[in-house]
């Protein structure tokens, strides 16, 4: 149906995974999961849960009645309640102690930080695929010259892979802050409506050590080391504030790649993929947008606002708790996670394809060759006993010259101008003896290939995922 608004997010650019991953089955299903850990450990410690009761819901974690959910909902107006209804319909014999101690935030808070440790390890993979190409393309071209740019001006020369370098360099520091986000993770736990555990006091008749060794066994069910030490209702709300830096990070990596490649096709140096039959323009029909890059920037432009709202939320916690945070943190932070995702498919994509016009960088190398090469004709000049000074003036003069003839489409020929001038003592071949650009390229290709080492080991981590995204 077509009739209703649906989010380009979920119909045009995010992977199956990623949306798989934040749909309601999958929530649900980790809200059931968490209250089979703590029926299962509140059994196990010795509540009044039995092993039968914890075997019925284990049975009915994935067979969830939205329908039924949804008119509960209406009655009570409070979502979980309405869903610990629905399960115990499912599971009737455990109907009278599912959510036993627990509050709300058990299940919403704790599925979250769940959910969002997945997507921060699919993308953490999903960077490696773009690091991985990357890599490819830079080792590649390596030794390949080509016109450097300062402030979007011609400058020294660098080589093509030394450029992609950069990229790679931008998101091996992106991989750096999601390693060190997750290894960070905690599970809230089950802490009670104010984080005092109060109830479970009452519960297990003040034997702390009985509590936690309940939270210890629902961290080990979700693969987590521990819970926070101390907590409102809620988990820190920092942690939001740390997931959307992230994402925004990456969202600037791409962003600064997809911007560079749009910049370097516009003069037909790099372009990036182009399909037999696709179409650049709907009335220009010769026209080979970066339509790719283009979105690349769009979406990534949208995960940089984003982040904004998880510092807002974070910010305005009103002592142990508020719940004006709830809408903004189911829309913000899952489209910030379908986003990314959208954006490294794209940048995986565009990566895998990149084409270098050889012979137009070459062009654009030669034609500003001779400007670079004086330098070093001025030190040769030196050499062969002339004023350092008097060269240079010479230089910027024939320099203003040369280039206001550029500017005016004329023919130049700067070398020859500099060698009919006797003060430097060489002939014109001499001079064009510095015209070979890889005297201009420096340490470019063995830079590329020290990073690349580098980065072999996180490379070879990558997982190659399936993705029927059209990009």
């Amino acid at each position: 149906m077509l009739d209703k608004y649906e989010s380009p997010l979920s119909s045009r650019y995010a992977s199956d995974y990623m949306l798989t991953l934040f749909s309601a089955q999958k929530r649900i299903e980790t809200w059931r999961r968490l209250w089979v850990s703590l029926a299962k450990a509140e059994c196990r410690l010795g509540l009044p849960v039995t092993e039968d009761q914890v075997k019925e819901l284990e049975a009915h974690i994935t067979d969830i009645d939205f329908e039924c959910a949804k008119q509960r909902e209406k009655e009570v107006r409070h979502d979980v309640m309405a869903h610990v209804y629905t399960y115990g319909k499912a599971a009737p014999s455990a109907a009278g102690i599912i959510h036993l101690g627990a509050t709300s935030c058990y299940v919403t808070d704790n599925a979250d930080i769940i959910l969002y440790r997945d997507a921060l390890k699919f993308i953490r993979n999903g960077v490696i695929g773009v690091i991985r190409n990357l890599a490819r393309f830079a080792d590649e071209y390596k030794a390949m010259p080509t016109l450097g740019y300062t402030h979007y001006q011609p400058a020294q020369l660098v080589t093509v892979g030394k450029r992609a370098s950069l990229w790679m360099q931008d998101l091996a520091c992106d991989i750096e802050e999601i390693d060190d986000l997750i290894s960070k993770m905690k599970l809230l736990g089950c802490r009670g409506t104010t984080g005092t555990e109060a109830s479970f006091m009452d519960l297990f008749e003040g034997d702390t050590s009985k509590i936690d060794e309940m939270n210890s066994l629902i961290c080990k069910d979700f693969g987590f080391e521990k819970c926070y030490s101390v907590s409102g209702q809620t988990y820190p709300r920092k942690l939001d504030s740390r997931i959307l830096n992230c994402l925004s990070s990456v969202a600037q990596s791409c962003y600064r790649m997809a911007n560079d490649i749009r910049l370097l096709q516009h003069d037909r140096q790099v372009e990036e993929p182009f399909e037999k039959s696709q179409i650049g323009s709907s009335a220009m029909a010769y026209k080979r947008n970066p339509m790719r890059s283009e979105r690349i920037c769009s979406l990534a432009r949208y995960i940089m606002a984003d982040a904004l709202n998880a510092p807002m939320t974070a910010a305005t916690q009103w002592l142990e708790r508020t719940l004006d945070d709830s809408a903004n943190r189911r829309i913000s932070i899952p489209e910030a996670f379908l986003c990314a995702d959208a954006i490294l498919i794209l940048s995986r994509n565009v990566t895998d394809g990149l084409h270098v016009n050889d012979k137009i960088v070459a062009k654009a190398v030669s034609d500003y060759l001779p400007f670079i090469a004086t330098e070093n004709i001025l030190m040769e000049g030196v050499k062969h006993g002339g004023n350092r000074q008097e060269l240079h003036e010479i230089i910027r003069t024939c320099s203003m010259n040369a280039t206001a003839k550029m500017k005016n489409g004329e023919p130049f020929d700067l070398l020859a101008d500099l060698a009919s001038h006797s003060e430097f003592n060489m002939t014109a071949e001499e001079m064009k003896s510095a015209l070979d650009p890889t005297l201009y390229t420096g340490r470019c290709a063995e830079q590329v290939e020290r990073y690349i080492k580098e980065l072999s080991a996180l490379i070879a981590e990558y997982k190659e995922t399936d993705s029927t995204v059209n990009v």
